[in-house]
């Protein structure tokens, strides 16, 4: 039986696999280690069924959030910061309901956070985590000897710079796309070339070339993958509308809610606040190393646009030298080895830390947690001349974190900034922004995410 099925079959069964017996070790590890101290978690009970109630709820949550075990979709480091975060609020939220109902006159007379149980969660997360890196080595390496790398072509329009940056990100995932041929629309072959492929990339194709080159592809059963235009964004959440006998696709243009806007707004004072509190130790230390290291302002200060084009001053720690990021001073977007930035600033910009004053703007009402990035005026400028849709994004009010900041990077170009942000704008939901905070974790695993514009990249393109 196990013969007969497909390749795409054989990989989605043996990923099931693994993610099942990941999860059924990584709760093993858990409980058998906690149950050191706490029998009574493994002894059926009261105690034990709602852990066990708490750890799988939590889990089944993490994994929608973060995206859970999955092969052949993500590079190794990714999965595993992702699963780790995961694991690790898993095991929190667990750990915390235990002390809590450990609390009686049977066992602890108060809450008990930081006690020997709380050196077995240490132990927990170091074994899961060590677990997480090997299962999802292993079970890449198996995944890609089951599916191997498809065989792909890419359709350009025209050879450009765009093109040539979009098969370059292709070839980075070589353990899952082979690419056997390139080939510009209109070509004698274009047929041939889609037949002997099994996934098809469209790179710059005007719309009505490409709506056949999809038919087509779809009439020969092919995977087609291309980048979206705004109209694409736009209808990827119409709602199907049937009026008599026939279908509409809806697409409803409104706003947040009222309720929407109460509830946002409330999550962006409280978190705000949260964080800052949370945060002002390190925030001191910060502000002093700023100061130490060359005497200059400590916060740096730029005017931003928000939503309908609003102006605000956005605040942060300074990280360029005092003369390339003064108060007020207006300067370019940084750059690969970036001289204007400070050996301080290089660290908080790891961190992110550089970040956290703009939670001031957020409680002023000038920002938002989640929401498009607030970029630089001048850089706007330019944009809205090569993308005249980059406006678009001013529909929501600017903020902190956002979908193009967790899928994206430093120098993502101004066109995939947009789509990035319309998605999160057209499929607006508060259990969006909560999932995007929680992700926002991730952006600390990934290096590429600071990666400054390359000395011979124009940062507007």
């Amino acid at each position: 039986m196990f013969r007969s099925l497909t390749v795409t079959q054989k990989a989605d069964l043996f990923q099931m696999f693994m993610k099942v017996l990941t999860h059924i070790l990584l709760a093993c590890i858990f409980f058998l280690i906690m149950s050191f101290n706490n029998p009574q978690i493994i002894i059926p009970s009261r105690t034990m069924a709602v852990t066990i109630l708490m750890y799988i709820s939590m889990m089944l949550v993490m994994n929608v959030v973060y995206g859970g075990y999955t092969l052949g979709k993500r590079n190794d480091k990714s999965v595993i910061s992702s699963l780790i975060i995961a694991a690790v609020i898993t095991c929190a939220m667990t750990y915390l309901q235990l002390q809590i109902m450990n609390v009686n006159e049977d066992n602890k007379p108060y809450l008990i956070l930081l006690g020997q149980d709380f050196l077995l969660l240490l132990a927990i997360i170091c074994a899961q985590s060590f677990l997480i890196a090997g299962m999802v080595k292993l079970g890449n390496k198996l995944y890609y000897i089951i599916a191997p790398p498809s065989n792909c072509c890419v359709i350009i329009y025209k050879q450009n710079d765009i093109t040539e940056a979009i098969i370059k990100k292709v070839k980075t995932y070589s353990r899952n796309y082979k690419i056997n041929d390139i080939v510009v629309v209109g070509d004698a072959d274009l047929s041939q070339v889609m037949e002997r492929n099994e996934t098809v990339f469209l790179c710059g194709i005007p719309t009505n070339e490409r709506i056949e080159i999809i038919l087509q592809c779809y009439r020969l059963r092919k995977t087609i993958a291309y980048l979206p235009e705004l109209e694409d964004v736009i209808v990827s959440n119409a709602k199907q509308l049937v009026i008599d006998d026939a279908l509409f696709l809806l697409i409803d243009n409104r706003t947040m809610t009222y309720t929407q806007r109460i509830i946002k707004r409330l999550m962006d004072i409280s978190l705000s606040f949260i964080g800052l509190i949370i945060s002002s130790p390190f925030l001191l230390l910060a502000a002093i190393a700023i100061k130490i290291y060359d005497g200059g302002h400590v916060l740096y200060k730029q005017e931003r646009l928000t939503i309908n084009a609003k102006q605000f001053t956005l605040i942060k720690l300074r990280t360029m030298s005092e003369n390339a990021q003064g108060n007020n001073v207006k300067c370019g977007s940084a750059r690969v080895s970036d001289q204007r930035i400070t050996p301080v600033g290089r660290i908080l910009r790891r961190f992110r830390l550089d970040e956290v004053p703009q939670l001031l703007n957020i409680i002023k009402g000038e920002m938002s947690i989640v929401g498009p990035r607030p970029e630089m005026i001048e850089n706007i400028k330019t944009y809205k001349k090569e993308v005249p849709t980059f406006t678009y994004r001013e529909r929501m009010k600017a903020g902190l974190t956002g979908y193009a900041q967790v899928e994206g990077k430093y120098n993502t170009s101004p066109q995939d900034k947009l789509v990035l942000d319309l998605v999160y704008i057209e499929s607006f939901t508060i259990w969006l922004d909560i999932k995007i905070i929680l992700r926002t974790l991730t952006v600390l695993f990934k290096k590429e995410s600071t990666e400054g514009f390359s000395p011979s990249e124009n940062q507007y393109s």
